[in-house]
């Protein structure tokens, strides 16, 4: 399984945790609401569905009562298939959750974990969200010696773009800094004092106040006439 592979699966088997979709809707969640997979097809999708139903974390329904699905067997038409959860994908997502290796920091797949931080356990968070600060200031350091290195033989414009490129990564580590620090003292990222619902449910939390990472703010709302 690739590496893309294994982030996809996980993002699905969390959305349906929520609730049941059809591929539309899916694929709409993924691209929208989670940011995380910006140019992927159904081509990509479908394949990734198949295979979870294959391991039993998945199974298929028709996504109409059985005389809507005739009326549309009737009119050429194919019955909507929704995905929903089963017992052992549940189990095997929450496995998912619970694994912080240094997967969980690469860019993408971190960006799919922090997605679902809501259902994370407090303890994972803090060594997802350590582990990711460790990768990006090794990172930040290796940017640094390298602009050092060649800083004179680069023009203007490549050095801005290397400069721009550190202060993003600058950002993101001030911003792991905070989310670290309210997690250690017991807060959601709302600033709840410790002993509010963060720290009661320790797997509740952190989706208030700073935004998620490619997350559309507004509410989604899937398009049920897709088919």
């Amino acid at each position: 399984m690739s590496r893309r592979s294994g982030i996809l699966e996980f993002a699905v088997l969390g959305l349906l945790r929520e609730s049941p979709m059809h591929g539309y809707e899916l694929r709409k969640r993924l691209n929208t609401s989670l940011g995380v997979f910006r140019a992927f097809s159904y081509g990509t999708l479908y394949p990734c569905l198949k295979t979870l139903v294959t391991n039993g974390w998945l199974i298929e329904e028709t996504g109409h009562a059985p005389e809507d699905a005739l009326a549309a067997s009737l009119a050429g038409r194919r019955a909507k298939i929704v995905y929903r959860l089963t017992a052992e994908g549940k189990e095997h997502f929450e496995e998912l959750l619970s694994q912080t290796g240094p997967d969980a920091y690469e860019d993408e797949h971190f960006a799919a974990r922090f997605a679902f931080f809501g259902q994370t356990s407090r303890d994972v968070r803090m060594r997802v969200l350590e582990g990711r600060r460790s990768r990006l200031e090794e990172r930040l350091e290796k940017m640094r010696a390298s602009l050092a290195r060649t800083r004179e033989r680069l023009d203007d414009y490549t050095l801005e773009l290397q400069r721009h490129g550190m202060e993003s990564v600058e950002r993101e580590v001030r911003w792991l800094n905070e989310l670290i620090e309210s997690e250690r003292a017991g807060r959601d990222l709302k600033g709840s004092a410790p002993g509010g619902p963060a720290q009661q449910d320790n797997t509740s939390g952190a989706t208030g106040g700073l935004p998620r990472p490619g997350v559309d703010p507004r509410p989604d709302t899937p398009d049920d006439t897709a088919t």
